[in-house]
């Protein structure tokens, strides 16, 4: 069994976390590296310690069937369609008959499940024993007192520490850790129509990334490029670009090395200059260059992030889960860094989630032990997150780009979390009324910022 270990801001994701509405990411770990026994000394050059005995294990705890509730907006019951699947499910089976408890995992529908879960703690009975909730959602639970911090419920003694076990300690929020989750190397990138780019010419992302010449300016040319006339009728019937406004401007501001609000300081984001680069680059690509491909007619609208799906659009933001229904061939890279940005944050973690304990569940510790045992298996993977990833690309080169450059990069944008604060109202402005990018900054700096001091009142 392996200890848990500590991840830094810029993660992952995910957990990845495949939702009905939302996806993110989470971050590939390496397993220690144990240092060699040093080597015998020569006889007679010192006396050998005798070894303190071994001391007995510990009884587990009889939890006189208990059930053990784990809870997401999807159902976490292991397939069983993988090796890894069927071990887990034996695991599962052995773990429940080591503690005489029954593991339900439950699946409630994701418009249903903050309501759920805000109104049973308040109550003092937690629906689940372990939730799985989106960062933007845990943090006004963390500021409310309704979830555990993990050194609540995590020791030395009962952390997991071989090198099978799939669980981790998640990005700090809140001033603390609190989440915890499997470490599958996923994460958004910028895909692209490996299919259009060939019939047109362009020149193949990858190549330019490994070159070291992936960023905003060529990213723009490319679009320009790949935004044409094909049969000479007047109209644009490829694009360069698609994809949500809110979101394009979250991701390219992350990728300039800034953020919508900096959560962890309690400051807007918005008159940020790199948050004010990001969206005049944005806005640069809708409205000046008129690259981007808005099938619904509204710039603002969420359904555009599903517009590449068409297959006339070169480049678009997604994550591996929306890819499901795709008909033609994808590659992927990082989103590419603007002037101010690193290759340590590429993308806007929107929708990163993870499991936590609310407050009220009996025997956190003992419920956190139990959970985790029952990744405690021998995995067949060579990396977690394997088959998941090889069941939707096709080419190694991309998986390899997820691991070695994607996966860790997100920047955990959590500014939905505060009421009122006027993300969407900023970007409007901009995107869809044309208005200055420094003067909507300026308008919209007040409200923002109140609505972080609301929340840490």
């Amino acid at each position: 069994m392996r200890k848990m270990k500590g991840l830094s801001l810029l993660l992952i994701c995910l957990m990845f976390v495949i939702t009905a509405c939302s996806g993110g990411g989470g971050a590939q770990t390496e397993a220690p590296k144990t240092e060699p026994a040093p080597a015998t000394e020569q006889a007679g050059s010192e006396t050998p310690k005798e070894e303190e005995p071994a001391q007995p294990a510990a009884e587990p705890v009889d939890l006189g069937g208990r059930v053990i509730k784990v809870a997401a907006w999807w159902d976490l019951t292991p397939a069983g369609n993988t090796a890894d699947e069927k071990a887990r499910l034996e695991k599962i089976a052995e773990v429940e008959k080591k503690y005489n408890v029954k593991i339900e995992f439950v699946n409630v529908p994701f418009e249903e499940y903050m309501n759920k879960f805000t109104t049973s703690v308040l109550a003092g009975e937690p629906f689940a024993d372990i939730v799985q909730l989106e960062y933007k959602s845990a943090l006004p639970a963390i500021m409310k007192g309704q979830l555990l911090p993990i050194s609540e419920f995590t020791t030395d003694q009962n952390n997991i520490n071989n090198e099978a076990n799939l669980q981790m300690k998640y990005p700090a929020i809140g001033g603390g850790e609190y989440g915890f989750d499997n470490p599958i190397s996923l994460g958004l990138g910028l895909h692209y129509n490996r299919e259009l780019f060939k019939k047109h010419g362009l020149p193949d992302l990858q190549e330019l990334h490994a070159k070291g010449e992936w960023n905003w300016d060529k990213f723009m040319e490319i679009a320009k490029q790949a935004t044409k006339d094909t049969n000479n009728d007047g109209k644009t019937d490829v694009w360069g670009f698609s994809g949500w406004a809110i979101d394009a401007v979250k991701h390219f501001t992350a990728a300039n090395g800034g953020k919508i609000v900096d959560d962890a300081n309690g400051k807007e984001g918005l008159s940020d200059p790199k948050t004010l680069e990001a969206a005049e680059f944005v806005n640069r690509l809708y409205n000046v260059e008129k690259v981007v491909k808005v099938k619904s007619g509204n710039k603002t609208n969420w359904e555009e992030t599903n517009t590449f799906k068409d297959g006339d659009v070169a480049m678009f933001p997604a994550a591996e889960w929306m890819l499901g229904d795709v008909t033609f061939e994808v590659g992927i890279v990082p989103i590419p860094n603007g002037p101010q940005g690193s290759p340590e944050a590429t993308y806007a973690n929107t929708a990163a989630s993870a499991k936590f304990i609310p407050k009220g569940v009996e025997d956190p510790v003992i419920v956190y032990q139990i959970y985790e045992e029952t990744f405690d298996i021998q995995s067949t993977e060579e990396y977690p997150g394997q088959d998941y990833l090889e069941g939707i690309y096709t080419n190694q080169e991309d998986i390899d780009m997820i691991r070695e450059h994607i996966a860790g990069t997100g920047v955990i944008t959590v500014d939905e979390a505060y009421t009122d604060y006027p993300t969407g109202a900023f970007i409007e402005d901009i995107i869809v009324n044309n208005q200055s990018v420094t003067a909507t900054a300026e308008k919209y700096k007040q409200q923002a910022q109140a609505a972080v001091d609301k929340m840490g009142k």
